[in-house]
This record gives C-alpha cells, sequence and structure tokens, in this order.
C-alpha cells in the first residue's frame, strides 16, 4: 500500500539533523504501516517499535527520567537489543497514549539530532500539552485518488493519470476507477480488500464478495469511532459527537445535486439550536480529522480569504468518500449507475478531501443570492480561482458565469464528469472531476 507521503520521509530521513517525525491522521489511516513497513522495512536495518496502545505498560520506560541516554538504556533493554543510532528506526506508535513519551521528544530533537525517531498519533489536535517547534510533523489521510490508482496495480493508467491525459480513451478507464473509489473510499484496508484478488472489477466476476468485505471493513471503522468517542471524548459530550457524526452525512444527502448548504444547528441536538451549543462536537470531530469544514464567502473574495470568513457559517464534510456513502447505505450498483440525484454532493466532498489532503485547508466557497462556487483556491501567487463542481457531463454553469460577470476574473476551472477541454486552454479551464488535485498546479 505505497503511499505518497513516503517522499516526505524519505527526505526527513536524509537530513543531516533532524527533529523527531510525527505522522498526525485519523485511525486506521495506514500511519502505522507506512512508517514500520512502507518506509522503516525499506530504509533501515530494524524499526524498534513500541505500541503504547497495545502495551500500556511501555509508559513506565518514561516514568524516571526524559533524558534521551536514560530513555534508550531502558529500550534496549525492555527489547534485548543494542540500538545502533546509524542504521535503526526507533519508532513510538500511538504516542499520544504515553504523556512522557510525548514530552521526551523535546529532549530529542535537543540532545540526539541524529537519531531516527518517528512516532505516530490518532489524536494529537486534542492534546492539552505539545513540544511545540521541536518535532516535525507531517499528517496522514485516507488514500486519495492517486494514492487507489497506485493501489490498482495499473501503471499505464497511472502513468497517464499523472501525466494528465485528456483522452477520451484514458477517461472512460479514469471515470470507471473514480466511481470504485467512490464506493471504497481511502481507508486503506477496504482498498488492500477491494483490489487484493482482483483487478477488473464487475458486476459478474466475484464482485458481490468483494463488496461485501469492504462494506463490512466500513462497518467495523465506523464502530471503532464510536468507540473512540466514549474513550477520548472527555469534557465533550460523547454522544453529542456521534449525533453530529452521523448528521453530517444526512444534512450532505439533502442537497439535490446541487451544491452542498452551510451546516444546519436545528435538530442535530435536542434543544441545541446554535453553533455556540455545537461547537465542542463540530470542533472535536475536526481535531480527529473525521470532519473538514469550507468557509462559504458572501462578497468579493480577496486575498487572505481567512479575512471574509465566519467562524459559525460553514459546510461539513466527512473524512472520507467510502464511509460517507456506507453510513448513507449507497451500494456499489448504485455508484455505478451515476442516475440517482445524490452524487453531486459526493463529488463535492470527493474535491473536499482531495484538497485536504495536498495541504489546502481549510477550504472556501463563495455564494451570493442563488448563485455558489463550490470552491475557491488561492495559488501562491495570491490569485483567487474559482472553482465549480459539476457531479456530470453537463458543463452549464449558471453560477459561473455569474461570478464571471461579478468579478471578471482571470481564469475559472470547471471540474466535471467530461474528458475536459483542450490542455491549451489557459482561460476558462474544464478538468475531468478525478484531476481535482491539480488545482494545487494552477
Amino acid at each position: 500500500m505505497e503511499r505518497l507521503l513516503t517522499k516526505h520521509l524519505t527526505n526527513w530521513k536524509q537530513k543531516s539533523e533532524r527533529k523527531p517525525l510525527l505522522i498526525d491522521g485519523a485511525r486506521q489511516v495506514g500511519k502505522s504501516f507506512l512508517i514500520e513497513y512502507e518506509f522503516g522495512r525499506q530504509q533501515f536495518n530494524r524499526v524498534l517499535k513500541l505500541d503504547f496502545l497495545a502495551n500500556p505498560k511501555l509508559s513506565q520506560l518514561f516514568a524516571d527520567s526524559l533524558i534521551p541516554a536514560d530513555i534508550l538504556l531502558n529500550i534496549e533493554l525492555e527489547l534485548g537489543v543494542d540500538i545502533d543510532a546509524s542504521t535503526d528506526l526507533i519508532f513510538f506508535d500511538e504516542i499520544g497514549e504515553c504523556p512522557g513519551a510525548l514530552r521526551s521528544l523535546k529532549f530529542f530533537a535537543e540532545q540526539r539530532p541524529d537519531l531516527y525517531l518517528c512516532a505516530s498519533g490518532s489524536n494529537i489536535g486534542l492534546l492539552d500539552s505539545f513540544p511545540v517547534g521541536k518535532v516535525e510533523i507531517l499528517e496522514l489521510f485516507p488514500m486519495t485518488f492517486e494514492e487507489f490508482l497506485m493501489a490498482s496495480d495499473s501503471p499505464k493508467i497511472l502513468q497517464l493519470f499523472r501525466e494528465g491525459r485528456q483522452l477520451q480513451a484514458v477517461h472512460n478507464k479514469l471515470w470507471n476507477l473514480l466511481l470504485d473509489y467512490y464506493f471504497v473510499g481511502g481507508m486503506p484496508e477496504a482498498v488492500s480488500a477491494w483490489f487484493g484478488k482482483h483487478h477488473a472489477p464487475d458486476l459478474t466476476s466475484g464482485i458481490n464478495e468483494r463488496c461485501a468485505t469492504v462494506r463490512s471493513i466500513h462497518g467495523e471503522l465506523i464502530a471503532g469511532y464510536l468507540r473512540d468517542f466514549g474513550k477520548y471524548s472527555g469534557k465533550t459530550n460523547a454522544q453529542h459527537i456521534e449525533r453530529v457524526f452521523h448528521n453530517v452525512p444526512l444534512q450532505l444527502s439533502k442537497n439535490i445535486d446541487t451544491s452542498v448548504k452551510r451546516y444546519r444547528f436545528n435538530d442535530v441536538i435536542e434543544k441545541k439550536r446554535s453553533y455556540l451549543d455545537l461547537s465542542g462536537p463540530i470542533e472535536w470531530l475536526e481535531k480527529t480529522k473525521l470532519i473538514s469544514r469550507c468557509y462559504p464567502i458572501q462578497c468579493e473574495p480577496q486575498s487572505p480569504l481567512a479575512a471574509y470568513r465566519k467562524e459559525n457559517f460553514f459546510k461539513l464534510f466527512l473524512s472520507d468518500i467510502g464511509l460517507l456513502g456506507y453510513m448513507l447505505d449507497i451500494s456499489y450498483q448504485e455508484h455505478r449507475q451515476q442516475n440517482l440525484e445524490y452524487k453531486g454532493y459526493l463529488a463535492e466532498n470527493f474535491v473536499q478531501n482531495e484538497l485536504r489532503a495536498s495541504g489546502y485547508y481549510p477550504t472556501y466557497s463563495w455564494e451570493f443570492r442563488q448563485a455558489e462556487i463550490e470552491f475557491l483556491f488561492k495559488t501562491p501567487a495570491g490569485e483567487i480561482v474559482p472553482v465549480e463542481v459539476k457531479s456530470g457531463r453537463r458543463t452549464q454553469a449558471k453560477s459561473l458565469r455569474s461570478y464571471k460577470e461579478r468579478y471578471n476574473p482571470g481564469r475559472t476551472v470547471k471540474l466535471a464528469g467530461t474528458v475536459g477541454s483542450s490542455e491549451a486552454e489557459k482561460t476558462d479551464i474544464v478538468w475531468p472531476l478525478y484531476y481535482a488535485a491539480r488545482l494545487r498546479t494552477l
């Protein structure tokens, strides 16, 4: 299960001196596998792993001292090894379960920058204290569409995707894979099950069994998240967190092939009607990376976009499109048919997740009266590019026309279910929906 983040881990390894590296992400997105197998076992002689969730007693190794020399000695005694700092990777898995290990990262950064020390954490955003400035942090999300293609073992299709080819034959292949991705999503266990035995899904050769397996995995993941709500919610009401979590897909599904509307606080939790009432559960879910926000702007957008957002005015999306479909009981056949009214919000949730995994967060949209633009993308040069998302083949965009008449942007982008416009088109760009992550190249 190759991940794009591996290249960042390799760059970290090649530094002459380095801070400890922490991979942050929601549960089950592949953090441990990435560090231990995809990176560690490929580039080091040994991976010395301490799993604080599986073995809470390991916290005792940090009880008496946070001095790196003392901790390393304790690790050697615990694991029965002599650590070779030049060839071994030390891995603190689920470090949020061990406050002492988390605090020790500061001292490792200051006293042992020669060490290869990685850590992973699932609820880092919930921690009360953190060694700011002493840790290099990378975020891992569910597998993107590009990573889904990497797992499909279709090197030619992957190459053409990375080249940005807009040919009908290529589009047909990629669109079929995108519809599969809508059902499977990007949780590594689900992707592995989907591509484990077959690489050409259809409705006649083993597809029913694989669909059932993927849905079972989705169900287990949701059940695990619900257990986490009670275990890690702290002062926030776990039942309120669960209500908001289940309500996000329900509100998304109310958008009938139009732009997703801002999140409504009424009728989510009994007797709770305002953002202030729901802010705790919403922020908890965002910190654990299970949901994400998009802020609509209701005036002429200019840089910085953050100056125009309202903290209580936003859209909410789910972190994984496969889990979204599972929670709404959308079957594989329904995804493939693409003739139902729900597909607009699925496309928008897909683009939101692709942008966030690319490091573009929070996201922004635009609305004025009846006109809505799904995303506003700000380039490194400060240009604001309106991005219209169309789930099907229709590229008529009244809202985009309204936006252009008002603000005369230098460039516009439509993401749609078509092969797209000519690559020579530089002003009114039309890309296939699956190229959403290419927005970062604008």
